[in-house]
């Protein structure tokens, strides 16, 4: 079978790990062509280009600066992607023909690229969606309910799913809310397919934990939650503050790792407070971090309290690939502290509730955290291993 994958995601190699290139991996592994559409932003200095490596096709499309710019030209060039994407599919992969064009949210705005695709090639459209856009922004109230910029992009959202012929949610909950919020769509065509991985499981010996402890300067003889990722608006991370405040004089030490748009805000945080159980640490590369996770104990997950659409954050997969429990602390529409808990991997407190999150802080700072090994494994390979949402869209595309 022959893929086309569409992403806003720069993708280099699938040999990277991430839940992009393992499916991609995966797919190739199974006997299938891959061929991945990514940009490369102009600040790269990289011309469009059609490269094969690693046993895919990597058409690289050169953007304007989407990522880390100002908001004009991240404006302008992320609406002009859609454009520049199906110039370089024309013009690079004029006589392939896909049976299957696969595509993730963000962003919407690729449906003139996707309908070329399915009218050119009779290909099957599925779409990943891992973001609910633009309900998440009016939540966050970055934008207006029913204002202009917001009807456009209804409007936008509304043409992508009709056009997929697949919609595969994150979670129960996220299908739910598309099957309620879009009531002109078919359930049918509308499936649970998560976020997965090829998982790893990375193992180190207490010498080597120590070993890597002391490297970042993080105490030895404390039990240390860990929050790694984004930071930025949607993680309501006023809340990870106040918890670090509040539980200065606990046995917990929380180590944040990560960079975005909030980022600078908590470094002031943290060099005006001068937290003793606590430490900020910028973004590191995915092998870095991978080890850095591997000697900590506990995975923290936040969302801000306001969201109404069932978010769920993918490291909460790391996490469990660690075999460690976890903390979620979310608004209550996202399902993801009720899987947690269902399963035996941690607990579920409500975005804000500070006593809650000391009582599930202070109950993992005493607990075998052993015994949390087995259950994070088994819902890992259960429910988020790359292997699911392969054999879903492969059985998609078998009932065509």
């Amino acid at each position: 079978m022959n893929i086309l994958f569409l992403t806003l995601v720069e993708i280099d190699s699938v040999e990277e790990r991430g839940i992009y290139q393992d499916l991609l991996r995966k797919f190739r592994d199974e006997g299938h062509s891959v061929t991945v559409v990514t940009p490369v932003q102009r600040r790269r200095g990289i011309a469009t280009n059609l490269k094969r490596t690693e046993g895919v096709a990597i058409l690289q499309v050169r953007t304007l600066n989407i990522q880390k710019t100002n908001i004009i030209e991240k404006g302008i060039g992320t609406l002009a992607i859609e454009y520049q994407y199906l110039r370089a599919v024309r013009n690079f992969l004029p006589d392939s023909k896909f049976d299957l064009v696969l595509y993730s949210t963000p962003p919407i705005t690729l449906v003139k690229v996707i309908s070329y695709i399915k009218r050119r090639d009779n290909a099957f459209a599925y779409l990943l969606l891992k973001d609910i856009f633009p309900q998440n922004a009016v939540d966050m109230k970055m934008m207006k309910r029913k204002g202009i910029l917001h009807r456009q992009f209804v409007k936008k959202e509304k043409k992508l799913y009709r056009l997929s012929d697949a919609i595969g949610c994150m979670s129960p909950a996220n299908r739910q809310f598309i099957i309620q919020n879009n009531p002109e769509l078919n359930p049918l065509k509308i499936e649970v397919n998560p976020n997965t991985i090829e998982p790893r499981y990375p193992s180190f010996s207490a010498s080597e934990k120590q070993r890597i402890r002391s490297k970042y300067g993080l105490p030895q003889d404390r039990r240390i939650f860990i929050y790694g990722g984004n930071l930025g608006l949607p993680q309501g991370l006023d809340f990870m503050l106040d918890t670090i405040q509040a539980l200065q004089h606990s046995r917990a030490f929380f180590l944040v790792v990560g960079s975005g748009t909030e980022y600078e805000r908590i470094a002031q945080w943290f060099t005006s407070v001068q937290p003793t159980n606590a430490k900020l640490l910028s973004a590191l590369p995915k092998e870095d971090y991978d080890v850095l996770l591997a000697s900590c104990d506990i995975g923290l997950i936040f969302l801000d309290k306001k969201f109404k659409i069932p978010n769920f954050p993918s490291r909460l997969l790391s996490y469990l690939e660690m075999q460690m429990p976890v903390i979620a602390a979310t608004d209550p529409n996202t399902d993801i502290g009720d899987i947690i808990q269902a399963n035996n991997c941690g607990y579920k407190v409500l975005a804000g509730n500070l006593t809650g999150m000391a009582n599930a802080i202070e109950k993992l700072v005493s607990e075998d955290l052993e015994t949390y090994k087995e259950p994070c494994r088994e819902l890992l390979e259960k429910d988020y291993h790359v292997t699911r949402s392969y054999e879903l869209i492969i059985k998609r595309m078998n009932h065509v």
